[in-house]
C-alpha cells in the first residue's frame, strides 16, 4: 500500500467518523458536554488533516475528497449544528444561574449543599465548555 492510499484510508476513516457524530448532533437536542467536546475535536481535526493534505498534490481523488469533507463542515457544522450547540449552552448557563440564584438564601441542609455543589460544577464546565466553542467560531470566522 503506498502513502497516498494510507493517507486516503486514514482521511476516510476520520470523515466517516465525523459523519456519524454530525448524525448524533441532528439527532439530539441536549448533547452532554463530552459529546460537544468531541465533535469539535473532530471537526478541528478532519479540518486540519483537509488543509494539510490540499496543499500536498498526491492525487486528484483526494484533493476532491478534502474538497467535498470542507464543504460537509461549511454546510452542516458551521451552518446548522454550530448555531443550535451554541444556543444550548447559553440557555444551559442561564437556566442553571437562575437555579443557583433562587437557591442562594438562608441555612441549607448538608443535601442541598452538595447539590449546588453539583449545580455549580455542572455550571463551570457548560461556561467552559461555551468558551471552548466561541474560540472554534473565532477560528472559522478569522479565515
Amino acid at each position: 500500500m503506498t502513502s497516498a492510499e494510507e493517507i486516503s484510508k486514514m482521511f476516510d476513516s476520520e470523515s466517516q467518523k465525523l459523519s456519524s457524530l454530525f448524525d448524533v448532533a441532528n439527532s439530539k437536542i441536549d448533547m452532554s458536554i463530552h459529546e460537544i467536546v468531541e465533535t469539535y475535536y473532530q471537526v478541528m481535526n478532519v479540518s486540519s488533516m483537509a488543509t494539510m493534505l490540499e496543499q500536498q498534490p498526491e492525487s486528484e481523488e483526494l484533493i476532491e475528497k478534502t474538497r467535498q469533507i470542507k464543504k460537509l463542515i461549511s454546510e452542516r457544522f458551521d451552518s446548522d449544528i454550530h448555531p443550535k450547540i451554541v444556543e444550548h449552552l447559553s440557555v444551559s448557563i442561564q437556566e442553571l444561574t437562575k437555579i443557583l440564584q433562587s437557591r442562594n438564601s438562608g441555612e441549607k441542609s448538608k443535601e442541598q449543599t452538595e447539590s449546588d455543589a453539583k449545580s455549580f460544577d455542572e455550571l463551570r464546565q457548560t461556561m467552559s465548555t461555551k468558551e471552548f466553542v466561541e474560540q472554534y467560531e473565532n477560528m472559522i470566522f478569522d479565515d
